[in-house]
């Protein structure tokens, strides 16, 4: 069993990692001892999200063990301008290992700061968002609702079903069809999408 590990943090946007959380959920549903989610905090206490949602840890986010980890997923808050030092040198050990890790909104900018974003492509809320991180990477800003490149995941706030594909599709949590069917789903309301995706199992 992998770890999806979510970093919890106060403020966290709900909406933002919702997606994928419920596809984990949904995959071990039809097969079971594949993933298992992990919120791990900076200092192993509940957070309390931007939707004022009660969340506890499982652990402190220093305890994440890249050899047993899926996914990394940062999810945006209002405090990524500064510090967040603990899980900033969690993502480094993680992409290190081949982990991928996966941020959106805010926490983009946290990834920005850190330098992980200077030499990869990415995105965000918008270009003048990370450049006020003062950042190395501005030319390397893409226009796209999710981008992955070097085993960093990136996508704005307004994006979370192609961030959640994302996250899906670097995982393996299902067949690429299924993850098509899905975001066709989730992005058109189209019945067609519900079929493909009764036929294929999600």
């Amino acid at each position: 069993m992998r770890d999806v590990v979510l970093y919890g943090t106060d403020s966290m946007a709900d909406w933002e990692y919702g997606h994928v959380l419920g596809g984990v959920g949904t995959a071990e549903a039809q097969q079971p001892g594949r993933f298992r989610v992990r919120t791990l905090t900076a200092d192993g206490e509940a957070v309390t999200t931007l939707g004022g949602l009660r969340v506890a840890a499982d652990g402190r986010v220093e305890d994440a063990d890249p050899a047993v980890t899926a996914v990394l997923v940062l999810p945006g808050a209002e405090t990524w301008a500064d510090g967040h030092g603990a899980v900033l040198g969690v993502a480094s050990s993680m992409l290190a290992a081949g982990v991928p890790v996966a941020a959106i909104c805010g926490a983009t900018l946290g990834l920005a700061r850190a330098g992980f974003l200077d030499d990869r492509a990415h995105t965000s809320n918008a270009p003048e968002f990370l450049a006020a991180s003062g950042y190395g990477g501005g030319d390397r800003y893409v226009e796209e609702k999710s981008v992955s490149d070097g085993g960093v995941i990136t996508a704005p706030a307004a994006a979370p079903v192609d961030f959640a594909a994302a996250v899906f599709r670097a995982v393996g949590l299902f067949p690429e069809p299924v993850i098509d069917a899905w975001y066709g789903l989730f992005t058109t309301g189209e019945r067609r999408y519900f079929e493909a995706l009764q036929g294929g199992g999600a």
